[in-house]
């Protein structure tokens, strides 16, 4: 995957199969069970992927959580640090083989995942 390219969304659901059936019917979402039971999607062109939460709050509102992939979180967590973002997680393994994740603010206040 390119650097910078969007790979992953979470949506705030409180009824993630009512979100799922709408995702589907109105944009030929494919959803999917992940191993962990939970509904998951991938978009019309296969490019991205994403989950159903049942909220995520920030600052008060529901807020969805866009991904970025990078070549490396390490890295990037620097020069976003360096640039006047802020780090609000750090970077945190799933599963096995090396993969995770790490959250940041950027300097307008939006909260971001790596």
């Amino acid at each position: 995957m390119p650097h910078g390219k969007i790979c992953y969304i979470e949506m705030p659901a409180q009824d993630a199969r009512a979100s799922a059936d709408f995702y589907s019917k109105m944009f030929g979402w494919n959803v999917r069970t992940r191993g962990d039971g939970e509904l998951a999607f991938d978009d019309s062109t296969g490019n991205v992927s994403g989950s159903w939460i049942p909220q995520r709050s920030t600052g008060g509102a529901e807020a969805m959580m866009t991904y970025i992939m990078v070549d490396s979180i390490a890295d990037t967590q620097k020069k976003i640090v360096a640039a006047g973002g802020k780090m609000l997680a750090p970077f945190t393994p799933i599963g096995p083989g090396g993969d995770g994740f790490a959250i940041f603010k950027d300097p307008a206040g939006n909260a971001m995942g790596l």
